[in-house]
């Protein structure tokens, strides 16, 4: 068999240094039982068809068998003189099965083999990230229904806003992976389409059955256009656009993280088996799991890019710049899956400090927008509301006090319309309470959401930890109650 299996055209071997640069089999060989699995469908139909004779199908079968177990084992030799993945397993099935392995490319081009087996990996690892982020859903929502009565400041511009759940702020997080799990589910369809028949980008004369290879490969489609077919990476652009997104999810999940378990914040504490300490600071306790995560969202972002700008300019149809998309996809699923696994593992050990989150929203006007809304439920316009509670605001600054420890008498200089019910009102658990619009922070909001997405995600409820969180509110309620008119 010739060393390529271009060489008949050419009267010089190729300089070693032309092997070195245009091999891709250091990349590439991790497709080999995408490519393996392509070839044994191809040879299954060229049997079918009648284009090679059952037996000969049956030989290459048999042999790409044999290779696929060598490879499996560590047993296989791999050399850049052979290029890629394909070459190097048609050269090892020479040696194999003999002259039979020449059949092997009837009806196929690698331009439409390694389009083929590229969207077999892309295909399988886009289902694998959609696995990862329905376990990282089932870890948010575990830990929202554990944490359901957690009190928490939320924040706009990094400053205290408004009191929230803290299982509302975690159920944010799981609608953003939620909506990843849709994009690589919808790119499926797109991704989930056979090339090969395409040949080099012309279609072939042979009478092959490509919706039969297509039922092998377990492909909804086949392509309907041989040029874009072998020159379409817009699957291999969508994966890594909808991973760059991901990332983003998972890097400011990572922020929030490093910044809560800062003493600043004071709201979290990473377990010691997912931190890691000084080397010249005793003291230290780094998040650096949560850093990693929000470090390695450039890669993934630099994965995209670079794809991006490898297809810009490309005529139709293939060329060999194409090559180059494989190490960029390889390194985000990696990065995207070991970020989306890790995360997976270190949030549920984490220590919520409760009473901190708590504290927190007590402190910074955060009632500011109730005391407004309590003005105008008296009839108040609610500008003139908002400003009356800007003066409230002000005035309780100058005092080094919070609005609901200025007394009624304080309170009723700024308005007439002020009553003793004016403290339940600014309560954390009542202002809470009262946000009852749909996608609000309640908790019959949260729970609501919480016992949907268990029910989208195939859980089962923590029915103690439930009923155990309903008493724990319920009592906080009452606690809230006692304490009204306490100026």
């Amino acid at each position: 068999m010739a060393e390529k299996p271009w060489d008949g055209r050419f009267s010089e071997k190729t300089d070693r240094s032309v092997e070195l640069f245009t091999s891709s089999i250091d990349i590439d060989k991790r497709l080999y039982a995408h490519d393996i699995d392509g070839s044994i469908a191809h040879c299954r139909m060229l049997g079918r068809q009648g284009i090679i004779a059952e037996e000969e199908a049956d030989t290459l079968i048999q042999g790409l068998g044999v290779i696929k177990r060598e490879i499996q084992r560590g047993r296989f030799e791999f050399d850049h003189a052979l290029e890629d993945i394909h070459m190097h397993i048609e050269t090892r099935l020479f040696q194999e099965v003999g002259k039979t392995a020449q059949k092997l490319h009837t009806a196929r081009s690698r331009n439409d083999q390694v389009a083929l087996d590229t969207r077999l990996y892309v295909r399988e690892q886009t289902q694998a990230v959609i696995d990862l982020l329905v376990a990282l859903q089932r870890v948010l929502v575990r830990l929202a229904e554990k944490h359901i009565d957690a009190i928490m400041p939320g924040y706009t511009h990094l400053q205290r806003a408004q009191p929230i759940l803290l299982s509302h702020h975690l159920m944010a997080y799981t609608e953003m992976f939620r909506r990843d799990e849709c994009r690589f589910s919808d790119s499926l369809k797109r991704t989930d389409v056979l090339p090969l028949g395409s040949a080099a980008l012309a279609g072939t004369t042979y009478p092959i059955d490509r919706l039969f290879v297509a039922e092998q490969l377990h492909f909804r489609e086949v392509s309907a256009n041989s040029i874009d077919a072998v020159s379409d990476r817009d699957f291999v652009l969508e994966f890594l656009s909808n991973a760059a997104i991901c990332m983003v999810h998972l890097s400011r999940l990572s922020e929030e993280l490093v910044m809560w378990s800062s003493m600043e914040f004071g709201f979290i504490e990473i377990s010691d088996a997912f931190a890691t300490g000084s080397s010249i600071m005793p003291q230290k306790k780094n998040p650096d799991v949560a850093e990693l995560v929000r470090g390695k969202t450039g890669r993934v972002f630099g994965a995209m890019i670079a794809v991006f700008t490898l297809m810009k300019s490309l005529p139709l149809a293939y060329n060999r710049d194409m090559q180059e998309d494989k190490p960029q996809l390889f390194d985000a699923c990696d990065t995207l899956k070991a970020c989306l696994s890790i995360m997976a593992r270190m949030l549920p050990a984490i220590r919520f400090r409760k009473e901190r989150m708590r504290e927190a929203a007590t402190r910074g006007f955060l009632n500011a927008t109730d005391f407004a809304d309590y003005l105008t439920a008296k009839g108040m316009a609610f500008r003139e509301a908002h400003g009356c509670a800007g003066k409230a605001v002000a005035y309780a600054l100058s005092q080094n006090r919070e609005l609901d420890e200025l007394s009624l008498e304080e309170l009723k200089s700024i308005s007439s319309l002020i009553g003793e019910d004016i403290y339940e009102v600014l309560k954390p658990e009542r202002m809470i309470e009262r946000r009852l619009s749909v996608g609000g922070t309640s908790f019959r909001n949260v729970l609501a959401a919480i016992n949907e997405a268990q029910g989208r995600l195939g859980m089962q409820p923590d029915e103690p930890a439930m009923e155990a969180n309903t008493s724990t509110k319920a009592a906080g309620s009452s606690a809230a109650h006692e304490e009204t008119g306490k100026g």
